[in-house]
This record gives structure tokens, C-alpha cells and sequence, in this order.
């Protein structure tokens, strides 16, 4: 009453191996997977905070760069290098709390960075000397520059950096 039923063949007749079927219409002979590529470096404290210190100068670089150019502070590029900052940190270097505190310091001191280069860039466009001669040369003086013009809102600025940076740490490494 029941039909019969062939007994099951041992492997997979689909892999073309030797228990497949040699009268299947297309018999492959596969070639072996390629080995996955290698995860990227993950957790990495050292690494982590040295991307962030990188990208923290470039940062203050760009901001300070802008700022002078425009002869403007502007708080939005402040926002800005934090997440970039933030982010870096959070993405090499992976899901350390440390990380995300050491972007948000690197980025307040990139902020700081960034309005004494854009402070220099304004002073040597009014004849004072060449960019380099303010900036390394009279460093000490600049700072106190800097201390002068600070009000409430440089202090939102060096705060906005770190928080956003702090934030972008986290994001950065989910």
C-alpha cells in the first residue's frame, strides 16, 4: 500500500562531492571558500587614543584654520570636532569608558587649539608677523591673548566639543 522509499545517501548530493550523483546534468567541482577577511582592530586602547590625538590636531588645525579665515568663532565647528574626535576614538579603539573621557578632553583641548590658531592667523593678517613667528614664537603671549577675549561663550564652546565628543565615543563604537 505504501510506496517504497530509497534508504538515505550519506553527505550532501549538492556539494559535487564524491556521494553526488555523477548523472546530475551539472556536476561542479567547487573551489574552496576564501578565507574571511581578518576583523578590524577593535578595543585597542593605545590605538584608540592615538587615532583620537591625531584627529584632534587635525581637528584644531581645520577649526582654527576657518575661524581665522572668517575672522569669526564659530560654535557649530565646535560640535564638530567633538564628534569627529568622538567618533575616531569610539571606532578604533572600541567601547572603553576611558576612550570616551580622553575624546572629550582631547576635544576641549583641540577647541582651545583651534581658537589660538585662529587668534594667530588674525594677528599675522594685520601685518604682526608670519603665522609661525606668532603662533610658536609667541606662544605665551597668545595664551594670555586668548585669556583676555575669553568670555562665557568661549567656555560653551570648549564644553559643547567635549560633550559632543563624549557622545560621539559612545556612537562611535556601537
Amino acid at each position: 500500500m505504501s510506496q517504497s522509499v530509497p534508504p538515505p545517501q550519506p553527505g550532501n548530493p549538492f556539494a559535487g562531492g564524491p556521494a553526488a550523483d555523477p548523472s546530475a546534468p551539472y556536476p561542479q567541482a567547487h573551489a574552496p571558500a576564501p578565507a574571511p577577511a581578518p576583523a578590524p582592530a577593535r578595543n585597542n586602547i593605545g590605538l584608540g587614543l592615538l587615532a583620537a590625538l591625531g584627529a584632534a590636531l587635525v581637528a584644531a588645525g581645520a577649526y582654527g584654520g576657518i575661524g581665522g579665515a572668517i575672522e569669526r568663532e564659530i560654535g557649530y565647528a565646535a560640535v564638530g570636532v567633538g564628534l569627529l574626535v568622538g567618533f575616531v576614538a569610539g571606532k578604533v579603539g572600541g567601547r572603553n569608558p576611558l576612550l570616551a573621557v580622553a575624546a572629550a578632553v582631547f576635544s576641549a583641548g583641540a577647541v582651545y587649539l583651534g581658537q589660538l590658531v585662529a587668534i594667530a592667523i588674525v594677528v599675522s593678517k594685520l601685518g604682526q608677523g608670519s603665522f609661525a613667528e606668532v603662533f610658536f614664537e609667541n606662544f605665551a603671549e597668545l595664551a594670555d591673548v586668548w585669556k583676555t577675549a575669553a568670555d562665557g561663550m568661549t567656555y560653551v564652546f570648549l564644553a559643547i566639543g567635549a560633550v559632543t565628543a563624549f557622545a560621539g565615543a559612545k556612537k562611535g563604537s556601537a
